[in-house]
């Protein structure tokens, strides 16, 4: 990757999960067939796997996201949006706890319109995206956009997340070193203590 260019993968089939992955650790490492291993190695004797789609296009959940990291030596921390409460202290004070210098990147699980072509559904269902700091800068990597968006610097990343997770329906996983993880470096030492 030459300086100034960012790696993103484009929406194909329900491979959100796939493109999220791949968007986050900036590099093509996994591909369906990799995330389909994945789902029988986590449910070998089932007919049907509750890991992904049953049409085989691929809507993988939160728990193939997790083996994959984990085989990068990773791992992926569920962002618990209760540890500050968004109706009195506003949805800023939740992600102002992060520690974002030690997080490599963000898998956030959003509500997403359903579209065929140019024609837009009334549905929704739930769809993966990745954030990442790239060449100091952090970037919308959403797989459904034609390119990467920039969110800018850490004032930005935070402003960006806090609009995210407003919803009562978002999710957030910190892509982080297993050591990372581990002792819980994540957070500000001064949320450490509570």
């Amino acid at each position: 990757m030459s300086e100034g260019e960012v790696f993103h993968e484009k929406q194909r089939l329900e491979l959100c999960a796939i493109h999220a992955l791949n968007n986050v650790l900036q590099e093509q490492v996994f591909t369906k067939e990799m995330a389909d291993d994945i789902c029988k190695r986590l449910t070998p004797q089932c007919v049907v796997n509750p890991h992904r789609s049953m049409l085989g296009t691929g809507n993988y959940d939160v728990n193939v996201i997790m083996a994959a990291l984990q085989s990068r030596e990773l791992a992926a921390v569920w962002w618990d949006k209760r540890r500050s409460d968004f109706n009195t202290s506003g949805p800023d004070r939740t992600v102002q706890s992060l520690c974002v210098d030690k997080v490599q990147g963000f898998i956030l699980n959003v509500p997403s319109r359903v579209s065929l072509g140019i024609v837009s559904l009334p549905v929704k269902r739930r769809h993966w995206l990745a954030v990442r700091q790239v060449n100091g800068h952090y970037y919308n990597l959403d797989s459904k956009l034609k390119s990467p968006v920039c969110i800018g610097n850490e004032a930005g990343l935070r402003t960006f997340l806090s609009e995210v997770l407003s919803p009562d329906v978002a999710e957030m996983l910190l892509v982080v070193r297993r050591d990372v993880e581990e002792y819980g470096t994540w957070l500000n030492s001064d949320d450490l203590r509570k």
